[in-house]
């Protein structure tokens, strides 16, 4: 990748594009770009976002970092560093904020920190340790050697799961084989297509999987042995996956279903099935407190769904109150920071949406971004400390199929 003046904003252009689903039919990697079409948004939810704003938000482009072959296709960041995993298989690390030094500007491959095999669909930090989920069905656990001093050193590929033993002990056990397609076993610990997303638990000591071949999976990270799989989950490809913080598990697929999960007698059981989407389900975030979730899919539209109360105070799974409109294309990519909530679509843009204080105020869009020339595929976001109660300011990352990303500073302040 090598750095570039960031241009001034470039309109979107409607060109046909298709919304990246996975169908587990369809095998090659030829065939994940092909059903970027969009559907129809969805008529019969409410819209939750309004004119009316009480907070604005500055923002400009900091950097365009431009590869010559591959993609960002996973983003993550921890308190000094930002973690890039591209479609060509390799992980690069840069500094959070620019200036970007020479050895990140003159595309060469000193800030490529690890090298697997497939493309890395997405990116976990864990403590000293980054986790990377490839489109060859592998799981790999990097250790990160020194962050101070990182000039000309790989990573350590410290695990690859499922682990060794737990392939061995599964071998030789006629239990521990499932159908994964008509005539085929695999051992349970295996995926056996691409592992889409990756999710940590709040206190990190499991580690979620999602792949296109419909299941999930729980791993312990003290030893990344493998505690659970949820096969057949979906009836098509899971596209991502999410946590909450008191331990609810979110999946969403192809098939147009969010399913929520939690853990009963040492196994994960289906909760509740969310239905409202009308095409492929492919991203997920979750707010801090894990009550509210957003979900993007090929509708153009971002569904927000809260916990809900009955009369007996008890609390309710999730349920729709609306939706999140402006993207003109399938949305790719969400995530959340505080009271903020980013999207990236197939459209080129990136949208910052913020939460009212007050239920009746919903949702304001603070900004468009735009500069990208093709879908915007991945999305992270770090939030600095704030001057006051209300305004703070946060650098927003941007991977798209224009093989660029973008590294935006936003500041949001009350009106």
């Amino acid at each position: 990748m090598g750095l570039l003046p960031c241009s001034c904003p470039l309109p979107c252009n409607e060109t046909r594009s298709e919304c990246e689903t996975k169908s587990t039919h369809h095998q090659s990697e030829s065939s994940t770009s092909s059903s970027l079409l969009s559907q129809p948004s969805l008529p019969l939810v409410p819209s939750l976002s309004f004119q009316h704003q009480s907070s604005s938000v500055d923002h400009h482009c900091l950097a365009t970092l431009k590869d010559k072959s591959s993609y960002v296709s996973s983003l993550a960041v921890s308190d000094k560093l930002l973690y890039t995993g591209s479609s060509n298989s390799e992980i690069r690390v840069w500094p959070r904020e620019p200036p970007f030094s020479p050895e990140y500007s003159t595309g060469d491959d000193r800030n490529v920190v690890a090298n697997g095999n497939g493309g890395v669909k997405s990116l976990v930090i864990l403590g000293d340790k980054l986790i990377s989920a490839h489109q060859d069905h592998k799981i790999r656990v990097w250790k990160i050697i020194d962050e101070s001093n990182r000039r000309g050193q790989k990573y350590k590929c410290v695990a690859t799961l499922p682990t060794m033993n737990d392939r061995f002990k599964t071998l030789f056990s006629s239990k521990s084989y499932v159908e994964v397609r008509r005539h085929k076993k695999c051992t349970w610990v295996h995926h056996v297509d691409a592992v889409s997303s990756l999710a940590l638990s709040q206190d990190g000591s499991l580690l979620y999987s999602a792949s296109w071949d419909r299941s999930f999976k729980i791993w312990r990270t003290s030893d990344f042995k493998c505690l659970d799989s949820i096969e057949k989950a979906h009836d098509d490809a899971i596209n991502a996956i999410v946590v909450s913080k008191d331990g609810f598990v979110y999946t969403g697929s192809a098939d147009k279903k969010i399913k929520v999960w939690n853990k009963k007698d040492k196994k994960h059981s289906l909760v509740a099935t969310l239905t409202k989407h009308l095409s492929a389900v492919n991203a997920l975030a979750i707010s801090e407190d894990g009550k509210v979730l957003y979900s993007g899919a090929c509708d153009r539209s971002i569904l927000v769904w809260e916990r809900l109360i009955n009369g007996d105070d008890e609390e309710l799974h999730m349920s729709v109150v609306g939706a999140l409109r402006g993207h003109r294309k399938a949305i790719m990519c969400l995530a959340v920071a505080s009271d903020l909530v980013l999207s990236g679509s197939a459209d080129k843009s990136l949208r910052v949406w913020r939460r009212g204080l007050m239920e009746k105020e919903g949702y304001s869009c603070l900004a468009v971004l735009e500069g990208h020339t093709k879908p915007v595929k991945s999305l992270a976001v770090s939030v600095s400390d704030s001057d006051s109660n209300s305004d703070y300011s946060c650098m927003v990352y941007s991977g798209s199929l224009d093989l660029s990303l973008k590294v935006w500073n936003l500041r949001v302040s009350s009106i």
